[in-house]
C-alpha cells in the first residue's frame, strides 16, 4: 500500500492542474482588464461537452471556441452583459451556469426537485402498503406460529 497513496496524490494533483491551465497561452488578452473580464464571464458559462464545467475550466475544442469568441466579442467593444446575451441567443439559457428564472425553462429549475419530491411518494406509499401486508406475530396462536414456522422452512428449503 506504500507506494498506492502517492500515486493516487499524483492523479489528483494532475486532475487538478488539467482544469487550472484550460485557458491557454495564446487565449490570454494583453490587457489585464479584458483578460479579467473574459475569465469572469467564462467562469459564468457553461461548456456544452461537459456540461458540469465552466468553458474556463473545460479542455474541450468546444470550450475553447467559446473562449476565444468571448474574448473577441470584449475586444471588439461588448459589454460583459453584451456577451452574456449573444451567447444566450446563440445557444439559449442552457448555457449559463446559473440560468434566469423564466417560465421557458421552469424544467430546469423546478424539475430536478419535483422528481426528488415524486420519488419519495412513491417509496413512502410503497413502504406503508408492504406494512400494512405484515401479520402481526403476537396475535398467532400456537398452532398458527407452528403453521407458519413449517411454512418458512418450505420456503428456505425449496
Amino acid at each position: 500500500m506504500r507506494g498506492f497513496a502517492p500515486w493516487l496524490f499524483g492523479a489528483a494533483l494532475l486532475l487538478a492542474a488539467g482544469s487550472a491551465v484550460a485557458v491557454e497561452p495564446d487565449e490570454v488578452l494583453s490587457d489585464p482588464a479584458l483578460e479579467a473580464r473574459a475569465r469572469a464571464i467564462g467562469r459564468e458559462v457553461r461548456c456544452l461537452v461537459c456540461q458540469n464545467q465552466s468553458i474556463d475550466d473545460s479542455a474541450a475544442d468546444l470550450a475553447r471556441d467559446l473562449r476565444i469568441l468571448v474574448r473577441e466579442r470584449l475586444v471588439a467593444g461588448d459589454s460583459d452583459d453584451a456577451v452574456r446575451q449573444f451567447l444566450v441567443d446563440r445557444y439559449g439559457d442552457f448555457v449559463l451556469l446559473r440560468p434566469p428564472m423564466r417560465p421557458s425553462n421552469y424544467a430546469l429549475w423546478f424539475g430536478p426537485p419535483a422528481l426528488l419530491a415524486l420519488g419519495g411518494v412513491a417509496v413512502f406509499i410503497y413502504v406503508r402498503r408492504r406494512g400494512r401486508g405484515a401479520v402481526p406475530l403476537a396475535g398467532l396462536s400456537e398452532a398458527e406460529r407452528g403453521r407458519l414456522d413449517h411454512i418458512i422452512a418450505d420456503e428456505r428449503e425449496g
